[in-house]
């Protein structure tokens, strides 16, 4: 049935406006300023999602197959080649946050923003480094006893409701052994001394991960968690936001 011929100029026009605001949604989105987001060891942009930025636009970069013994150094070098803005801003969350250092060594940076992770060799617990001489994180079968080791990485990570679990439980399962052993490893063996310019470190106090003892960040959220992305997102955003201004 062919519609009316008033109508038909009523849903081509409806049509057409969907269209440009469509058109004009995606160039604002262009305008946006970009912020590039590493999330932490293993995980993805989903441990994000919570927080809020008005005016900005994220990037998530992700992450790339490790080469056999490949230095962190080298590759912070190839993740940096994702990023397409010159003195970009950079959230990184953990083991994220000590590439994002890496990276911040290597080229012109805005600003850095380090989330619940370490910006030298000297607040990386001592007791990780026991982990050099005695590497069995690089044997250990991790997804073979993620069923019992699911509630210690509960505690350990500071979650608690049923959504931030499940989304924890999801996110071992789904990452790389290769990956995982090979990230925590690069932990172990961090030697870094240098902290370049314009890095700012936000922490929660309850950190099991790095605990509060071995850091000295420029904010420190009272009960946050190692994952208080997640648990404790409208106080990180508005932290962020005061950062980034």
């Amino acid at each position: 049935m062919v519609p009316p011929p008033e109508k038909a100029g009523s849903l081509q026009s409806s049509r057409a406006f969907t269209i440009s605001a469509f058109e004009e949604i995606k160039q604002i989105e262009k305008s946006l300023k970009e912020i590039y987001f590493i999330s932490g060891l293993g995980a993805d942009e989903r441990v994000f999602r919570l927080l809020k930025f008005e005016g900005y636009r994220p990037v998530h970069l992700g992450w790339l197959e490790p080469q056999p013994s490949e230095p962190i150094e080298a590759y912070a070098q190839r993740l940096a080649a994702q990023i397409k803005t010159s003195k970009p801003v950079i959230i990184g969350l953990s083991f994220g946050g000590m590439i994002a250092v890496e990276i911040a060594k290597q080229i012109p940076v805005e600003k850095v923003i380090l989330l619940s992770s370490v910006k030298d060799r000297y607040e990386v617990p001592p007791y990780y480094r026991i982990f050099r001489w005695l590497p069995i994180h690089r044997i250990f079968p991790f997804k073979s006893v993620l069923w019992a080791i699911c509630w210690f990485a509960y505690w350990v990570f500071g979650v608690s409701v049923p959504d931030e679990r499940k989304l924890l439980k999801t996110i071992l399962l789904e990452t790389d052994p290769h990956f995982l052993k090979w990230a925590l490893h690069r932990v172990v063996l961090w030697q870094n001394e240098e902290i370049p310019e314009d890095v700012t470190h936000i922490h929660g106090s309850c950190d099991r991960i790095f605990p509060t003892l071995f850091v000295e960040p420029d904010f420190m959220l009272p009960n946050g968690g190692h994952l208080m992305v997640m648990h404790q997102a409208r106080e990180v955003s508005a932290l962020l936001e005061k950062v980034i201004g």
